[in-house]
């Protein structure tokens, strides 16, 4: 009888070992265990470059380092860029000069000058008409020929049109500068600050910074190198934030909602990450093949954003993770 209830007893541990490590094949689950989730760790990646072309001039950084913001990652030849911003300010300070010449009108010297050449016109003007009225009388009486009188008739008339001219002359210097002068000479100066901005972001540009703080993936190009604008010098992946994508099915999305802390695990490490569903979309798609379940399905699923909030070194993008959910989330979550 003895015999029998021991072996009664290692039949029951065996198949209750075996309920647990097989789940009962599918039939039973962990009670403890909740919804789970596959994913990855998302791969978050950017090409960098410069925005101008030029040749490279130093790149302290090499694949596999560590950057944060705002590090120099590579720096084109500044001479280019630094002499042509010389010339771009010459050309604002000849364009500004421009403008206040026309803005403070004629100098008094050059007004005076106009003055003293009205003076000089008007005098000869009245020497040649004295010299008109004489002969107009002398040739009534044959005391003058017809050629002497149109001659000192000529001289007249050229010199009351040479005083208009003086006098017109004299005017526009004291009205300054016209309006659509004035105008035209802002333009000319905007232009010119303009093109000198251009090229300050060019030489602002020759200098590569890193966007966000992460890893060098790879260098393209070394120093010394002629490159072109938007060619691509560096690959960076961002560390921070860590995101996971995972994928739940349609009949357990009302399981979830943004706002419900989870637990992230991947293979071979152990510790056990928290993170935050930040996102779940709004449209359906088929099982992506990068998500391995239990069971294979070509189910329709809803793809999540998940914020890890405590990552380290060892969560690394692209890697297959692991999405526990310990219980239901509350109607208000999320919102």
């Amino acid at each position: 009888m003895f015999r029998r209830i021991v072996i009664l007893a290692v039949i029951i541990a065996g198949v209750a070992a075996a309920g647990y490590y097989t789940r009962g094949f599918g039939f039973l689950d962990k009670p403890d265990e909740g919804m789970v989730l596959y994913g990855n760790v998302d791969i978050r990646q950017v090409n960098l470059g410069f925005r101008v072309a030029g040749r490279i001039a130093e790149m302290p950084v090499d694949e596999g380092a560590s950057v944060e913001t705002g590090a120099t990652l590579a720096q084109l030849d500044l001479q280019p860029f630094i002499d042509a911003l010389r010339g771009a300010e010459a050309q604002v300070s000849a364009a500004r000069a421009e403008l206040e010449k026309r803005r403070a009108g004629n100098r008094p010297e050059e007004i005076a000058q106009a003055e003293a050449t009205v003076a000089v016109r008007s005098a000869d003007m009245v020497r040649a008409r004295g010299a008109y009225e004489r002969n107009k009388s002398l040739v009534t009486n044959n005391a003058v020929s017809q050629s002497a009188f149109e001659a000192a008739e000529a001289e007249y008339h050229a010199a009351e049109a040479q005083l208009r001219v003086a006098e017109e002359a004299l005017a526009l210097l004291r009205a300054g500068s016209r309006v659509e002068d004035i105008a035209a000479a802002e333009a000319q100066l905007a232009t010119a600050t303009a093109e000198r901005d251009r090229v300050k972001t060019n030489l602002a540009d020759a200098t590569l910074l890193s966007p966000d703080a992460g890893t060098i993936l790879t260098r393209t190009a070394e120093p010394g190198a002629i490159v072109q604008s938007g060619a691509t010098i560096f690959t960076l992946t961002i560390n921070r934030p860590i995101r996971v994508r995972a994928y739940v099915a349609e009949p357990d999305l009302g399981r979830i909602a943004p706002g419900m802390t989870v637990f992230v695990t991947t293979d071979g490490n152990p510790k056990v990450y928290h993170g935050v569903v930040g996102f779940i979309s709004p449209t359906a798609e088929f099982t992506p093949r990068t998500v391995q379940t239990e069971e294979l399905r070509a189910d329709l699923v809803y793809r999540l954003r998940i914020n890890v909030t405590d990552p380290d070194d060892r969560l690394r993008q692209g890697q297959p993770v692991t999405v526990r959910l310990q219980q239901s989330p509350d109607p208000g979550a999320g919102q």
